[in-house]
């Protein structure tokens, strides 16, 4: 059996749904991935996720959010979801599990996987889990905003976001930033979807933007099935085989009749 999904398939339905009990004879691993980045990024940092997903066999979507608001990017997701064919795994980085605790309820999403991503409660949004950061913990080297737009510093771009990824790639990351709307940090969720949908959260435990504690804590208040590897904030554009690991194992987690 040499196509990886249908090694996934067979996985499955040996091991059974984690979240579901034992799989039926003919359930199938989900198959369609959407993938939604965060703020002061677009989504060509999932191309190394892409590339091997989309080898392995999958249906892979990248949102490119305008991080103008919440519900703007939360539409611009729903879409992508409607799109995909057939149900899908959802996968937020960052801010993007913001925008993925809020779309994530569809009745097509499967799963969803947050990677080194917020995972808020109803009410909570960015601004509100940021308000109050830990004794010790780094602090995102956010400019004052001009617009309503946030950029990060330039120069700490690379130490405070993407301190693991080749220098070259972060210069080009700092360079090529995407205005981050205030609105969009201060979009609260309403009934998140890790409340109804099983989850996987990948720990970046190296993360100088979101503290690795903070991510374990919301991870476990989502119930989710954590994996924690070494990386900076920009795990899934540095390591980008542990983030396929994981949403592979959502697939088959997720797997559906």
């Amino acid at each position: 059996m040499s196509n990886p999904v249908a090694k996934i398939a067979a996985a499955a339905l040996a091991l059974g749904a984690a979240t579901s009990g034992t799989l039926a004879a003919d359930a199938q691993p989900v198959t369609s991935v959407v993938l939604v980045h965060g703020g002061f990024v677009d989504g060509s940092g999932w191309a190394g996720v892409y590339q091997t997903l989309k080898q392995d066999g999958y249906d892979v979507t990248i949102v490119q959010n305008p991080t103008t608001s919440l519900a703007d990017d939360v539409a611009v997701t729903q879409r992508a979801i409607a799109a995909a064919p057939g149900d899908v795994i959802l996968v937020g980085h960052s801010y993007g599990g913001v925008v993925v605790s809020e779309a994530g309820t569809d009745p097509k999403v499967a799963g969803v996987v947050y990677i080194a991503a917020f995972a808020p409660d109803a009410g909570e949004s960015v601004a509100s889990l940021i308000a109050n950061p830990p004794p010790g913990a780094p602090v995102p080297p956010i400019l004052p905003p001009v617009d309503g737009f946030l950029m990060l510093d330039k120069a700490q771009f690379a130490a405070s976001f993407a301190a693991d990824v080749d220098p070259e790639l972060a210069s080009f990351m700092a360079d090529s930033q995407v205005p981050w709307g205030i609105e969009a940090l201060e979009g609260a969720v309403t009934e998140p979807a890790w409340k109804v949908k099983p989850t996987w959260y990948l720990v970046a435990a190296d993360d100088h933007m979101i503290p690795p504690p903070a991510q374990r804590g919301m991870a476990e208040r989502a119930g989710s099935t954590v994996v924690e590897v070494p990386g900076s904030h920009a795990v899934y554009v540095s390591n980008p085989a542990a983030v396929v690991d994981l949403i592979k194992q959502a697939a088959a987690g997720a797997a559906t009749n």
